[in-house]
C-alpha cells in the first residue's frame, strides 16, 4: 500500500493543471508516519509521500548533461499526461513510485516502474513544518 497526503496530490494536481497542455515531472520525498499529525494508525516507520522538488531545478545542467544534477535522490515520481494516457511512458522518468494524473486533473494513479497500478491512500495528515534557513 502506498501513502500519500491530500495536500501533496493536490499540490501537484495544480501544477498539472497550470502546465497543461505541457507535461510536468516532479521528484517526490517521504516522511515516516511518526513526523505527521493525523496518522496515529499507521506505523510509525511507514513511508509517506508529503513533499515534492519545484520542477525544473537547475533546468541548465539537465540541457546539458541530459539528467537534473540540481535535485537530490528521490522516493518517487509525479508526471502529468496532457495526452490522457493514464499508465507509464517509455519517456517517463522512472522511480520505485510514479503518480500519474491525466485531464481533467481530478486525482493520481501510482504505477511501479513495471507499469503496474499500486493500491493507495489519500492521507489527511500533516507533515512538520521545515525552514528554508
Amino acid at each position: 500500500m502506498i501513502y500519500v497526503t491530500r495536500g501533496l496530490v493536490d499540490g501537484l494536481l495544480e501544477f498539472a493543471r497550470e502546465r497543461d497542455p505541457e507535461s510536468v515531472t516532479i521528484g517526490l520525498l517521504v516522511t515516516p508516519a511518526a513526523s505527521l499529525d493525523g496518522v496515529s494508525h499507521l506505523d510509525p516507520e511507514l513511508p509517506v509521500f508529503t513533499h515534492f522538488y519545484m520542477p525544473e531545478t537547475a533546468p541548465s545542467v539537465r540541457a546539458v548533461f541530459g539528467v537534473d544534477l540540481g535535485t537530490p535522490r528521490t522516493q518517487g515520481r509525479f508526471v502529468s499526461h496532457p495526452d490522457g494516457h493514464l499508465g507509464l511512458k517509455k519517456s517517463d522518468d522512472l522511480h520505485e513510485v510514479v503518480f500519474v494524473a491525466v485531464p481533467p486533473w481530478e486525482g493520481v494513479v501510482p504505477f511501479d516502474r513495471s507499469g503496474r497500478r499500486r493500491e493507495f491512500t489519500v492521507l489527511d495528515a500533516t507533515p512538520p513544518a521545515e525552514s528554508v534557513s
